[in-house]
Formats: C-alpha cells, structure tokens, sequence
C-alpha cells in the first residue's frame, strides 16, 4: 500500500512538473521572471528554448510525429517555440494552421529550394512571404537536389543537382533575387546542403545585399563539412553556425542504415567547435523527426544535457537555445 500512494505522488508529482512547464510555454515570460526559474530549467533544460530545425509529418518520408503533435510536445515541455522543415514543399502554411490548433507555442516555417519548388525560384520565395500569418521565417538553401548534396552520396562529381555559384565563383542570378527578397523581409537565410565554397559565397552575398539573419545549415555535418576556418569566415561575415544533435547519431555505427554514409560528428567536436568561435555565434537545433530516430524534443534534451557535460556552461546553452534563436526569428530574447 504504501508502495501504491508513493508512486501515486511521483504520477502526481510528474503531471505538475508538465502542467507548469506547459503553462511557461504559454506565457510570454519577461527576463525577470525567467530568471527567477533556475530550479526548472535544472529539471528541464527545454524552458523557453526553440528547435530551429524539425522534420515533421505530413511529408514524403516517415517522420515520427505530426506538426500538432510536435507542437503539443513542445508546448509540454515548456519550449518557446520550434521551426518545422520539409525538403519539397513550403511549411509556413501548416505552422499557421498549427497555431490555430496549438496555442502557447511559437511555431514557424519556410521554403527549401529543391526541384519541387522549382529550385532556386524567387516567386516561390516571394509567395512564401506573404502568405498569411507571417510564419514564413526562413528560406533554405537545396538539400537533396543540390548539385553538392548529390556529388557527395554518389561520389560522381557529375550527377547534376542545383549549382548556387558559377564558374567564377559568384552567386547565380536568381540566388541575388532572392536573396534580396530575404534581406527587404527580414528573415533568415540558411545555406542548406551545398558545399563550402558555395556556402562562404552565399554568406557574403548575403552580406552585401543587407540580409541580417544568416544561418548556415548544420555546419559540421554532412555533406557540408565545413573546416573551422571556414566556419569563422562566416562567423566574421555576421553568420550564426547550426549545430544538430541528428549528426551526434551517424556515422558508419549508425542503427539505421541510410545513415552510415553521413560524417559522424560527436558532442566533443560540437563542444571543441563552440568554444572555438563563441556560444555567441551558435545555434542548436535537432534535425530530428525521422522515423525510428529520438523525437525532436528528446534529441534536444539530450544534446543540451551532453553538452553541458563536455563543459558548456548554462550560459553558453542560453545563448544557443534560446536568445539567438529569438533574434533570429525576429523576437525578443528572454
């Protein structure tokens, strides 16, 4: 019996821990209050952070939860909010029906310029921006169809895809376009799956168009593979680095088969990486929602929690989770 009401006050116990922590994610916490929550956040790192990278069902591959869904776990374990990504089709239509659905939860999205958008096509762009809500926050760069992303898992340096430069080095016409859309709307451009050079030229292009809120896309992890130097010449251009807890799970001992032919990159190289450049500069995400993968709100947990113990202090996770990630969407960091 005795045994039987413990476990009833640990169940009890456990929906007040998720009922506050819902409720942080509902309000709108000023800097005071949020400061005043570190036992919390000791218990639950995810108070007040943001996922900038989640996959996410309805989609052409299995993904692990829905939009809802996601942004139901995300609402119950306290996030701010979370940037949902799909590699065919725009996101920032469901993120404004998810809001209607899921409140308490800043949810957002964007455009991936693979073929099925017509690549690297401005009037899709354009068309993302205004559509309602204002949930379109971030235009990325080709994934799978990048002429990169495909030389990379072909090994064929030939097999075609979507180039962002030409022969010297420049960007192409329409990536400018729309990279001026990106700057006069003031969101984020991220640089997807293209490979290094493409990616510091996409940066200072950026740059020279007046685009505030550069990302680039998981900068360690494949197929990008950026050096350290490489990584601080965006960062010296005014680009925040991405780092995914996804890369900390492949790698040729990876449990799922598709995954083996990624770069296996480890919490201490993430660690090694931030220290180098500044938690300043970052910005972590989970790049989860595959099938048989961690949910996104595990995976970002358990990146945290390594994190913290490669010796990243509680600041530097601050910076990364939760303040960049604001400035980045054009909120006000807590």
């Amino acid at each position: 019996m005795a045994k039987y009401f413990e476990g009833k006050r640990n169940e009890m116990s456990r929906r007040s821990f998720l009922k506050i922590t819902g409720l942080l994610g509902a309000l709108t916490m000023s800097g005071k209050a949020f400061a005043q929550m570190p036992t919390l956040i000791a218990a639950n790192p995810l108070i007040g952070t943001f996922d900038m990278h989640v996959h996410a069902a309805p989609d052409v591959a299995s993904r692990t939860v829905h939009d809802i869904e996601l942004a139901q776990k995300a609402k119950e374990m306290g996030m701010r909010g979370i940037v949902t990504k799909n590699h065919e089709f725009i996101t920032n239509d469901r993120a404004y029906l998810v809001r209607q659905v899921v409140s308490g939860v800043e949810v957002f999205g964007g455009i991936t310029l693979n073929g099925s958008v017509g690549g690297l096509n401005p009037v899709a762009v354009d068309n993302m921006i205004k559509f309602t809500g204002g949930c379109g926050k971030i235009v990325w760069l080709p994934t799978h169809d990048a002429a990169h992303h495909k030389a990379f898992f072909t090994k064929k340096p030939d097999a075609g895809g979507i180039r962002v430069i030409d022969g010297s080095g420049n960007v192409v016409p329409e990536l400018k376009k729309i990279l001026e859309l990106v700057s006069k709307a003031d969101i984020i451009f991220a640089t997807g799956h293209v490979s290094p050079r493409e990616v510091l030229a996409s940066v200072k292009a950026a740059k020279e168009v007046g685009a505030r809120r550069v990302l680039v896309t998981h900068a360690l992890q494949s197929p990008g593979e950026l050096s350290l130097d490489d990584i601080k010449r965006c960062v010296e251009m005014g680009a925040f680095i991405e780092h995914v807890y996804l890369a900390t799970l492949m790698g040729p001992k990876a449990h799922l088969e598709w995954m083996r032919g990624w770069r296996y990159v480890s919490i201490e190289m993430y660690a090694q990486t931030i220290k180098a450049i500044g938690a300043q500069h970052c910005v972590l995400s989970s790049d989860l929602g595959q099938y048989l993968n961690p949910t996104p709100t595990d995976g970002l947990k358990e990146f945290i929690l390594a994190l913290v113990k490669q010796g990243i202090t509680n600041e530097e996770i601050n910076w990364m989770a939760r303040k960049n990630p604001a400035r980045l969407l054009g909120l006000e960091p807590l």
